[in-house]
């Protein structure tokens, strides 16, 4: 994604996102590999944040500082850091299927999936994404109504709270998309529940780590190997079959909270 604008997409769509969930997009921007165009943007991605009345004013602060620093890094310090943050090991994948399927080969089948419905809302990627990559799931989400959007999100909070968490655990400046995207749920809360559990997990971005990733995959063709995918599938299907499921609860986004009083935020 190299756009110089936050309107100008990195896939092909028929829809143009409308003005009140442009920020989705400015997220999108900020998970993305840091490039000068990006760094052009940084402006207009401030007055984007600004202008969201659903996040609290110390969430549009933390966000638009983030903005300012990215301006102000060098680039190539941006770059590597970003490489070393997502490119070795799995832990912060922006891959969402990569948390709920792993390698299992029903991976496979949730991208066609999720491609489908991209297609049926006119929404066309180009040839560089996959489909269940962070930044261009949240294209899309600019692109839905309010209470799909919520849904999505609602359907992603536990991976989204995860990865919060690993990212913070990384003092990284990218946790504070995904909390700006559990912010617009209410769902802030849920990273408390994963912090303990960060902290005693083992690094998986070593060489010893990433060694032992590779060694483990080419070995795992047992029955055991095939129980672990169908336990991954179960959990992944959630998403996929998202529509046909009936939900307890509804998850809505955030009214403006400019307009609604609200306590310690």
């Amino acid at each position: 994604m190299t756009n110089e604008t936050i309107d100008a997409p990195p896939v092909a769509s028929s829809r143009v996102a409308t003005s009140g969930m442009r920020s989705l997009r400015v997220l999108a921007r900020l998970l993305d590999y840091p490039t000068a165009p990006l760094q052009q943007a940084c402006g207009e991605m401030i007055e984007i944040i600004d202008a969201e009345p659903r996040w609290s004013r110390q969430m549009k602060a933390a966000l638009m500082a983030w903005c300012q620093r990215l301006h102000d890094q060098e680039l190539l310090e941006l770059q590597a850091d970003y490489v070393a943050l997502f490119d070795k090991g799995r832990a912060t994948s922006l891959l969402l299927f990569e948390h709920v399927h792993g390698e299992s080969r029903d991976r496979g089948q949730a991208m066609v999936d999720l491609l489908a419905e991209y297609s049926a809302a006119g929404f066309e990627l180009d040839a560089r994404e996959l489909p269940d990559y962070l930044p261009v799931f949240l294209e899309y989400l600019s692109l839905c109504s309010d209470a799909a959007i919520g849904r999505w999100l609602g359907e992603i909070r536990h991976i989204l709270a995860l990865l919060t968490a690993r990212l913070e655990e990384r003092s990284a400046d990218q946790a504070l998309a995904p909390l700006a995207l559990l912010a617009l749920i209410g769902a802030e809360a849920d990273v408390a529940m994963h912090r303990s559990h960060v902290e005693k997990e083992k690094p998986d971005d070593t060489p010893e780590a990433l060694d032992a990733v590779w060694e483990e995959e080419a070995v795992r063709f047992s029955a055991t190997s095939d129980e672990d995918c169908a336990l991954q599938s179960a959990e992944g299907r959630r998403l996929a079959e998202r529509k046909h499921a009936t939900h307890a609860q509804v998850v809505r986004i955030m009214p403006d909270i400019s307009s609604t009083p609200r306590t310690g935020r």
